[in-house]
């Protein structure tokens, strides 16, 4: 196994120090949480530099990536749930999202083609990381004592903000599910 598989394997490690962390009652935890998925976010960027540059792309890469990549923002957005950063309707509908196209890559596997990444999903997993690091970050600087009591203006970013970005990754990810679906829509037609 080469190293852009091993870091690409270190962040599902991460992803589920992620969710202990975030999930946690200790003192620091939410601003552990911040720093790992920031650190996760790193390794995405680390493998496939790795992966391009050394020509080491792999099947395995190929696929485990992406996957690990989706394990990643769903354990995020559905940890953010019960906090009550994200609505439960959001954080299902990103993770159908991701379902769906992996579906349809899983089909076009099946036939022989490869589905590559569209610029629309990466716009769209840009603003799921955007979303996800607001909401870390809020955490983080109440937990330090950056914002207390006393100071609303985190509570109003909350309120105000958190809303608005969620309703943005909420309208790109369904946007680029039925984009995706309908550019492969033939996949999904029954056999002549």
């Amino acid at each position: 196994m080469n190293w852009a598989n091993r870091i690409t394997l270190s962040r599902l490690l991460l992803t589920v120090l992620f969710v202990v962390a975030l999930n946690c009652s200790w003192q620091y935890a939410r601003t552990a949480a911040l720093v790992i998925f920031l650190v996760a976010g790193l390794t995405d960027f680390i493998d496939g530099e790795i992966a391009r540059r050394y020509g080491v792309i792999t099947n395995f890469g190929k696929l485990m990536d992406p996957l690990v990549d989706k394990i990643m923002m769903a354990a995020a957005f559905i940890s953010l749930v019960p906090l009550k950063a994200v609505p439960a309707w959001a954080a299902t509908t990103v993770v159908a999202r991701d379902f769906l196209v992996t579906g349809l890559r899983m089909m076009a596997s099946a036939k022989g083609r490869i589905l590559p990444a569209e610029r629309l999903g990466k716009q769209k997993t840009s603003w799921q990381i955007i979303t996800i690091i607001f909401f870390l970050a809020l955490l983080s600087m109440v937990e330090l004592r950056y914002a207390n009591e006393t100071s609303t203006w985190w509570l109003r970013a909350w309120r105000e903000a958190g809303p608005v970005l969620v309703w943005i990754t909420v309208a790109l990810t369904i946007y680029s599910a039925v984009g995706f679906t309908w550019r492969n829509r033939e996949l999904i037609a029954p056999d002549q």
